[in-house]
């Protein structure tokens, strides 16, 4: 959540990102009066708990009428002092559910617009001439079927639709992937996490996705738990309600686990083969630093997907993502987009996000400083979403009779296979 002060202080910078992201900027204004109705329900309540108070210290000092009239007005004070305090209570409700509806304030830099108007970056390598090579590239299915490492029939057998088996060489290379992804993060310092795939509402909550995203989240009712679409959530709840030291920022963490998303919005999209899946294993970056370096650390977390990517050998592009596409705790969002032969265009691999102190200000994770405590930032970057990067390294490596080349930087991680070759059934 944003910093109630900035609201009051500058609301047209609030009313400008809502603008910006396509969302109520209305809100904003119902949110200022909610705050002020619970400043002065406060305010009230205090005035009339110190004259309570003083009131009780005259009681036991009366006696005849004086007395029986004090404790008239002391009856009276009371009923005050309880009405004020349920008011109270009811407007820090309301402006708290208001101020979680509210998302992130969007960066001065982000273009404005929707999905489509994003701005392009950086492209990084060139996209295979297959033609000129003499062969028409074939889908990561087709290619994940020959090889033996894709099974989605018997996904969908077992599961349903967007289900899926990885199996042979395709299991193996995604604990190639695994491996080489946390040698990478660990390498550049980050802490490996295994975390857990099932959250409280509380975590969810706390990092933005009961939003704009909930309508993908899996929720097991019995439970009250819901199943994680990342490992962002368990990573930023991780150091949920602590005060963590200034002098030992930033910390940062690398984090495994399985990864559920119902796909709520995508009836159509990529139904073939493993791009878009309910189910899939991702390695995570996450970081909690300063405010002041936050902007620092993104640029960071960039060049570290930058670098994971590049080390596959994987052509692909840098974009900034519009202000509308943002989600609701990113302040800016770049996308690594890997060229897909078969689909003649550059999809999402990788993505990091500033979220600054939204995050932390919803999660209850400070940072001491001296005597100073105050909300600290949090950053996340997916460094190797499995399913996607499957599909890009297939498409891109294959050869002319379905096997696929290794790339140099994954080979010690599958037992120096410099090939993979399809598989006689």
């Amino acid at each position: 959540m944003i910093d109630l002060r900035l609201l009051r202080e500058d609301p047209d910078r609030v009313r400008a990102s809502q603008r910006a992201r396509g969302e109520d900027v209305g809100i904003v204004d119902a949110l200022l009066t909610a705050d002020e109705r619970r400043r002065s329900s406060s305010v009230r309540f205090d005035e009339l708990r110190a004259e309570q108070k003083a009131l009780g210290k005259l009681i036991p000092k009366a006696s005849g009428d004086e007395k029986a009239e004090l404790l008239k007005k002391a009856g009276e004070l009371s009923a005050a002092v309880k009405a004020a305090d349920a008011e109270q209570d009811v407007a820090a409700e309301e402006t708290q559910r208001l101020l979680l509806q509210l998302g992130n304030l969007v960066h001065p830099e982000v273009p404005v617009g929707g999905e489509d108007d994003f701005s392009v970056l950086e492209t990084v390598g060139t996209p295979r001439d297959f033609e000129a090579e003499g062969f028409a590239p074939k889908d990561h299915l087709e290619l994940g079927e020959l090889l033996g490492a894709i099974d989605t029939e018997r996904g969908a057998k077992v599961s349903g639709s967007r289900f899926y088996y990885l199996t042979g060489v395709g299991a193996l290379l995604e604990f190639a992937l695994v491996n080489a992804a946390m040698a990478q993060a660990t390498a550049a310092g980050f802490t490996p996490v295994l975390t857990p795939a099932l959250v409280k509402p509380k975590a969810m909550e706390g990092t933005g996705f009961l939003g704009q995203a909930a309508e993908d989240v899996y929720h097991l009712d019995k439970d009250d738990l819901f199943l994680v679409g990342t490992s962002e959530v368990p990573l930023a709840a991780y150091h949920m309600d602590e005060i963590l030291e200034a002098d030992q920022l930033p910390r940062r963490y690398a984090g495994f686990s399985s990864c559920f998303r119902r796909e709520a919005g995508s009836y159509g999209k990529d139904t073939r083969g493993i791009f878009r899946v309910h189910q899939f294993d991702k390695v995570e970056m996450f970081v909690y630093t300063t405010p002041e370096e936050a902007e620092a650390e993104h640029q960071r977390l960039l060049e570290w997907e930058k670098q994971w990517l590049t080390s596959l050998e994987l052509p692909f592009r840098v974009v900034d993502l519009a202000s509308g596409d943002l989600g609701s705790s990113a302040t800016r969002k770049f996308d690594c987009e890997a060229w897909i032969p078969t689909q003649g265009k550059y999809r999402e691999l990788t993505s990091t996000s500033n979220t600054t102190e939204f995050q932390s200000r919803r999660l209850s994770i400070r940072m001491r400083e001296g005597k100073r405590v105050r909300p600290l930032a949090t950053l996340n970057g997916t460094l190797c979403a499995i399913t996607r990067t499957i599909v890009a390294l297939l498409e891109n490596h294959q050869r002319s009779d379905g096997s696929v080349r290794v790339p140099e930087a994954l080979r010690p991680f599958l037992g120096g296979r410099e090939v993979l070759e399809p598989v006689t059934r």
